[in-house]
């Protein structure tokens, strides 16, 4: 391979991970967190006890819906697993002529939580740990389809970063194995490398089958030659249950929990979400979808049964070839089907990934310092590029722990409050890149490293005094979902704590060139 083509693709690289880094760290970070939403999701509901029967809390949802919103058109309920705190439900109302242009303004009113004791929960309103995973592809405060046009594009070119890498670095599996300390830039290259290389299976799947999630928006050609009529498409990749009319004669509906074990026989996994239309009526209709933490593929198929006599009368058509292939890669993606070695796999690469992006955006300053001419005064672009450096690598993890930390302090009755804990994780990262503007670059890494470990691991601490599910307590009970996430607090805590007195020791060293006063003697040759 030519040295040309190789330098080519070295700036590629370069420039393709430089100018969308810290969008794809932003990301990464927050993927990866999405790994554990469920956890999280019950982390951020303290008061709320863990789910032990399944069918208790079914039941508390009917009999709530049952009272709530007899005449809906549709009810929707989550079916709970051993690592939820209980089961998500909405409905659609009837359909009212003085309902109609209302917009969003009712929507809070059509939603309810079952908790464990199958009654209707008061827990705090959050977002929890989907706050992350709906970030990692549709960031916050703009458009969706601009979102994800954004993000696809960001993992473009973060493809592109990974196969220039793998041309660039020809050496790059022996690099691997090397990993010198104190050597300023040879040290974060080696850093680089090795984070490159541990996970890279993982990298390119990731990012491709990332690709694959939004590839219907990015590349719609191949939609539009075949199917003229969007309908079609959708009866092609979501098969539903023939719809039926309502009857206006009342009937009871049939024991839920007993149609949710029949259609798990049937299907051969969990259920994962229930609906029923037409509740109350002689035409009601139970669909059952199964889990897609049951099965690799997110394309879960589907089953109807009869909401009256519960018997079934429709069951999804086994998909495609492309239908299949296409599900696959999106399961890949989220890693839902995983159990938990699976899961801590997926989440310790996804680390590793994280601090291949960090490690490559810091790199470009480091590597560009030693060639300036007066690095303690280096020019307008330069500094441009460290700030954002600082303001996103320890910015955004900063912003996701205040969050979590807004999510423990922020009053319960606070109107929107799930918007405010938002709205906290962005102000609290504002204020990151404002001091990372006023303060020496130096001084700034390792004071908000700190801080990032300090807010870290003062979250188990505040649950432990402030809470009933405080680390002591969920290890005394055998609660390892709630265990786990204040354990992986402390573990990434003292990384962070590590991380801050590395760079606070660092001591960069002077190189000064040998005075040419006279010939190199035979067999001399420089170190560089």
């Amino acid at each position: 391979m030519s040295k040309g083509f190789r330098q080519s693709q070295s700036t590629l690289h370069t420039w393709s991970g430089l100018l969308l880094g810290w969008l794809l760290f932003a990301i990464f970070v927050a993927g990866t967190a999405a790994y554990w939403r469920e956890a999280l999701n019950r982390w951020s509901r303290p008061e709320l006890a863990r789910v032990e029967s399944t069918d208790r809390v079914v039941q508390g949802a009917v009999a709530y819906l049952s009272r709530k919103a007899p005449d809906a058109q549709s009810w929707f309920i989550t079916v709970p697993t051993p690592q939820s705190a209980g089961a998500d439900l909405f409905w659609v109302p009837a359909a009212r002529p003085v309902e109609e242009g209302r917009g969003r303004r009712g929507r809070r009113d059509t939603r309810a939580f079952i908790g464990s004791d199958g009654q209707a929960g008061t827990a705090r309103e959050t977002r929890g740990g989907e706050f992350f995973y709906r970030f990692h592809f549709d960031l916050d405060y703009m458009p969706v389809f601009w979102a994800r046009w954004i993000v696809g594009i960001a993992a473009m070119f973060m493809l592109v970063a990974i196969f220039t890498g793998i041309v660039t670095h020809k050496k790059i599996f022996r690099d691997f194995f090397t990993l010198r300390r104190g050597k300023g830039q040879r040290s974060w290259l080696d850093g680089h490398n090795a984070t490159a290389v541990l996970a890279l299976p993982f990298h390119l799947m990731i990012t491709y089958t990332g690709l694959v999630t939004l590839i219907a928006m990015l590349m719609p050609w191949a939609i539009v030659a075949n199917y003229s009529d969007e309908a079609k498409l959708y009866d092609a990749v979501f098969p539903q249950a023939p719809v039926v009319e309502r009857t206006g004669r009342a009937a009871p509906l049939v024991d839920l929990a007993s149609v949710v074990h029949d259609a798990e026989r049937r299907i051969g996994g969990s259920v994962g979400y229930v609906t029923v239309f037409n509740p109350g009526d002689a035409a009601a209709r139970i669909t059952l979808t199964r889990s897609g933490t049951s099965m690799l593929s997110a394309r879960t198929p589907g089953i109807a049964y009869d909401g009256v006599t519960g018997r079934m009368l429709w069951q999804a058509p086994p998909p495609g070839g492309a239908v299949e292939t296409q599900g696959v890669m999106v399961g890949l993606h989220a890693g839902r089907f995983g159990d938990y070695p699976m899961r801590w796999l997926y989440f310790l690469c996804g680390i590793a990934g994280s601090l291949m992006v960090a490690s490559g955006l810091v790199l470009w300053t480091v590597k560009r310092r030693e060639r300036l001419p007066d690095p303690a005064h280096p020019p307008f672009g330069f500094r441009v590029v460290e700030r954002l450096n600082i303001g996103f690598v320890a910015g955004f993890p900063i912003a996701m722990t205040v969050y979590l930390w807004a999510n423990r302090l922020l009053s319960f009755t606070l109107e929107r409050r799930a918007d405010q804990e938002v709205n906290t994780m962005f102000a609290g990262w504002a204020i990151v890149f404002l001091y990372a503007l006023a303060r020496r670059p130096a001084r700034a890494w390792v004071e908000l490293l700190t801080l990032q470990a300090a807010l870290l691991v003062l979250l188990p601490l505040y649950n432990l005094v402030a809470l009933p599910t405080g680390l002591t307590a969920t290890i005394a009970q055998g609660d390892w979902v709630l265990a786990g996430v204040d354990l992986t607090f402390l573990a990434l805590g003292a990384g962070f704590g590590l991380a801050a007195w590395r760079v606070h020791c660092f001591r960069p060293k002077n190189r000064r060139r040998p005075a040419r006063t006279a010939a190199p003697a035979a067999g001399w040759a420089p170190a560089e």
